[in-house]
């Protein structure tokens, strides 16, 4: 699926599951609470905490599957075409950071 049939898709689903989409505070809201889930199963599956019996079935490739939803529900509630805006993003960081990691001895 590209991003372009992502956001198609999701647009689809909020339309007909939905009913419509939560406000773009709402979402932003959301997206906050989503990245915590993500933060949660990384902290107990790759840091030191130890899981609780809440963390149960928790996977984190759904967690992220999550804010992938609702920051597409916010691209697509704003106006933003994320792959003209993943590719610019890309273009401006290659422009930036050319150079800048390969030099960082802390990366070797």
């Amino acid at each position: 699926m590209t991003i372009k049939e992502l956001q198609a898709t999701v647009d689809g689903w909020i339309n007909d599951h939905g009913v419509r989409y939560f406000n773009e505070m709402t979402n932003t809201a959301l997206l906050m609470e989503e990245v915590g889930e993500v933060a949660r199963v990384m902290a107990r599956t790759y840091g030191e905490q130890s899981r609780k019996p809440s963390d149960e079935g928790k996977q984190l490739a759904d967690e992220l599957a999550d804010v992938l939803f609702v920051l597409t529900c916010i691209a697509n509630q704003t106006g933003v075409d994320l792959t003209e805006a993943v590719r610019a993003n890309l273009e401006k960081k290659t422009q930036r950071d050319r150079d800048r990691h390969k030099g960082n001895e802390k990366l070797r």
